[in-house]
């Protein structure tokens, strides 16, 4: 883990447990366009699945900004949910997050971030971000979201089981 203090006293660190993810859950599933909806538990585990950072106010630490790498470690990483608390934008602090981020997975060993944005290329380009060299060869696959999407199991495709799957009675 890691933590880094700007000279103004901003604080940023790796460490998942200092998160407010019920800040962060607001910020992504109301205030995001990219999340909007997400349900609580599915903020909870996106992160459990990432290495998070999270950006503190000076004074009182209470976090202002959030993102999250995703990677395997060794050849590819993902740079996701970055956002900044309205009140704290335009103080460089998404970028900060985002090229330390970069810089913890290049650490690493990782020669490949990608992400996605529909508003702030300039922010990530000035930390060496371009579009793909080949945008041809990139694909995606979206799973659609539908009535059953909390009913159904994506592995099976059959109604989830409710309670508890074995019942003991004396």
């Amino acid at each position: 883990m890691l933590t880094i203090t700007r000279t103004d006293g901003y604080e940023i660190s790796s460490d998942p447990d200092r998160l407010d993810l019920h800040r962060v859950h607001h910020w992504l599933s109301i205030e995001s366009y990219w999340a909007k909806g997400r349900a609580y538990e599915v903020t909870v585990r996106a992160v459990a699945g990432s290495m998070p950072f999270g950006v503190y106010r000076p004074g009182d630490g209470v976090q202002v900004a959030f993102g999250r790498i995703v990677t395997d470690g060794a050849t590819f990483a993902w740079l996701g949910d970055v956002f900044v608390d309205s009140a704290h934008r335009g103080l460089g602090l998404g970028g900060w997050l985002a090229q330390t981020a970069r810089d913890a997975v290049f650490e690493l060993g990782v020669s490949r971030i990608l992400l996605a944005t529909n508003d702030a290329h300039g922010v990530y380009a000035r930390l060496g971000f371009t579009p793909p060299a080949k945008p041809d060869t990139m694909m995606e696959l979206v799973r659609p979201r539908h009535a059953d999407a909390d009913r159904v199991t994506p592995v099976t495709d059959k109604e989830r089981l409710t309670g508890s799957p074995l019942t003991v009675t004396e």
